[in-house]
């Protein structure tokens, strides 16, 4: 069997690749470079040009060959290394005619947690969210943020005092919202101080996050360390790393409770299940990242079913929503609903907050006929937001 095609697909706001090879056999796979999907795509057809005339099957050959050719890396280039390595494991488990999770030593679990998406630029909005998916089933909410979903082009202020307060204050709404019966994935997406992040870890303790997700940023591993000590919430990081030595890094300083690998980003498949041996060697859970398309999803699963130290799967908004949903204040745009276009297979919510897991073939997808024409391309521009005094802040 040999590589005949490589070809990137943007659809919609996701960058998917698909693989054909000269038995009839396609695989698919995503990159998680989701804010430079266009250099992304070029890497993409760049690898294309080694892997033409390939054997499928060598994905450990592949994926060393792409990673090690030359000396310059990052994002871009590990999502389109990591969109390749899954598309490989997906024909080699359409191949064999198992799923990929038998290739990696069977599942040790029949569904997998997982934590759902809750939007909102209120605090009310937020809250309804919560509500609305504790009735939907789910045990556990995430991308939670106490600083809400704000709009990028309204700058930022608030005192020390008003920030810390009230943060503190909306993750004790969030928690009288739902009680005991939901788990609270508190996300900060890195826009504390060092310090900041020490008061309000503290400050929130008493409502029992699940995980407390990026204080800080993730680029000095030692200060996240000296958050993790000082407070005693898990850290959740490593959204943004692109390899197996950054998690290294960050689990040699005890900076991490939860390792939060994006499979599209971290070297595919070939790359999570190293971090996840890594992770499980220190102790701490696996929660994949995951705010992309079904493949992302379907790729994570295969972890998820496999990983001993699995504790939680990222559930993107969009993949649970039927036509009928659409109507629902909680659905936020209609780019949810196109992930139903991209793809058939998608793993089902069982009602009480697991997915179940696939035994199809591969990563369980099909690409669906008309997917291109209902799913065109919608580009990221540069926008980000500014503080009140015109400098950059994060969010």
């Amino acid at each position: 069997m040999k590589i005949t095609k490589i070809t990137p697909l943007m659809l919609d706001r996701y960058l998917l690749v698909k693989i054909d090879t000269d038995a009839g056999i396609y695989g698919l796979g995503e990159s998680g470079a989701w804010g430079y999907l266009e250099a992304s795509q070029a890497a993409i057809e760049k690898f294309g040009r080694y892997l033409v005339g390939k054997d499928p099957l060598k994905i450990e050959h592949h994926w060393q060959y792409m990673y090690r050719f030359s000396h310059f890396r990052g994002s871009a280039i590990m999502g389109a290394l990591s969109a390749i390595d899954i598309a490989l494991w997906d024909i080699m488990g359409k191949h064999f005619d198992v799923p990929v999770h038998q290739l990696l030593g069977g599942k040790v679990r029949d569904k997998a947690r997982v934590y759902y998406h809750v939007f909102g630029n209120t605090q009310k909005t937020l809250i309804d969210g919560i509500v609305d998916a504790k009735k939907r089933g789910f045990t556990a909410v995430g991308h939670l943020t106490p600083f809400l979903d704000e709009e990028r082009d309204v700058p930022y202020f608030k005192t020390h005092a008003n920030k810390i307060n009230d943060a503190i204050e909306t993750v004790e709404k969030y928690r009288n919202a739902v009680g005991n019966d939901v788990d609270l994935c508190i996300e900060i997406h890195r826009r504390m101080t060092p310090t900041e992040a020490v008061q309000l870890g503290l400050g929130i303790e008493k409502f029992n996050p699940y995980f407390f997700e990026d204080p800080v940023t993730p680029d000095n591993f030692d200060e996240m360390a000296y958050v993790a000590e000082k407070i005693n919430i898990p850290i959740a990081t490593g959204e943004r790393f692109t390899s197996i030595w950054e998690f290294q890094m960050a689990l040699s300083r005890n900076s991490v409770q939860y390792v939060r690998p994006d499979v599209c980003l971290v070297g595919g498949i070939s790359g999570a299940r190293k971090i996840a041996a890594l992770a499980e060697a220190h102790h701490v859970g696996v929660v994949p990242h995951n705010p992309l398309s079904p493949v992302s999803t379907a790729a994570c699963l295969q972890i998820a079913a496999t990983a001993p130290n699995f504790a939680l799967q990222e559930y993107p908004i969009g993949e649970d929503i039927q036509p009928d949903d659409m109507d629902n204040p909680f659905t936020p745009n209609q780019h949810s609903f196109n992930k139903a276009n991209m793809v058939s297979g998608m793993s089902k919510h069982d009602g009480n907050g697991y997915l179940i897991l696939s035994d199809e073939p591969g990563i369980g997808l099909e690409l669906k006929p008309d997917a291109v024409e209902k799913c065109p391309p919608k580009s990221r521009e540069v926008v980000t937001r500014l503080h009140e005094d015109g400098s950059v802040i994060d969010q």
